[in-house]
């Protein structure tokens, strides 16, 4: 069984949106193709950016190229992470560079930016049939000694990106996590119009 849990929008999205979730139930025996994974960075280096400065970043691991090198990229995830993540093909990290904005200014918006780069690849990844399943929970400092990543640049998402499988692959609490029914707290108590805490007129 193939679990959806399309968004139950209040209005009418495009369905790229509708079916992106973050699901954990991976398919071990479904790499991710390289051509595939070029859609997925091509989608992110679109991204928009503050004055077109592109300040991500984002480490790759696959798993079928590199055993080794996804293994310790494995290892700097939480525990309750690895109990999922350990059927995923593919592992991404992504980062925020310092890079700065014209004449050198610093640049406040990079994990913003960055963020949008991500949103935009894990879309492309609902796009080819795949899912992508971003994650806070990892050891940034171990990371980022792992990995050799510079000191002004930000480790921000680990994202797992695969096939999907049956809800049947997981534990049994993180099967619970992954038929949990979604929900998302109501436009008005989130989204203001003229000043802050008045909820939009829609």
């Amino acid at each position: 069984m193939i679990l959806e849990k399309n968004a139950a929008a209040s209005v009418p999205i495009h369905e790229l949106m509708t079916r992106r979730w973050s699901p954990r139930a991976y398919d071990a025996a479904k790499p991710v193709t390289r051509a595939q994974l070029a859609s997925l960075l091509e989608a992110a280096r679109w991204a928009p950016s503050c004055n077109g400065v592109e300040p991500w970043r984002f480490l790759v691991w696959d798993r079928t190229q590199d055993a080794a090198g996804f293994e310790r990229a494995f290892d700097c995830l939480t525990e309750s992470n690895k109990r999922w993540v350990k059927h995923a093909p593919l592992l991404l990290l992504s980062i925020a560079s310092a890079d700065p904005l014209g004449g050198g200014r610093p640049n406040r918006y990079s994990q913003y930016d960055t963020g949008m780069a991500s949103m935009s690849l894990v879309l492309q990844a609902v796009a080819l049939g795949l899912i992508a399943h971003q994650m806070a929970g990892y050891d940034a400092d171990r990371a980022r000694a792992t990995f050799g990543i510079p000191a002004d640049c930000m480790p921000m998402a680990m994202i797992a990106v695969g096939h999907q499988a049956s809800p049947d692959v997981l534990d049994e609490e993180t099967r619970k996590k992954e038929l949990a029914p979604r929900a998302r707290k109501p436009l008005a108590e989130r989204f203001f119009e003229g000043r802050w805490g008045e909820p939009v007129r829609i």
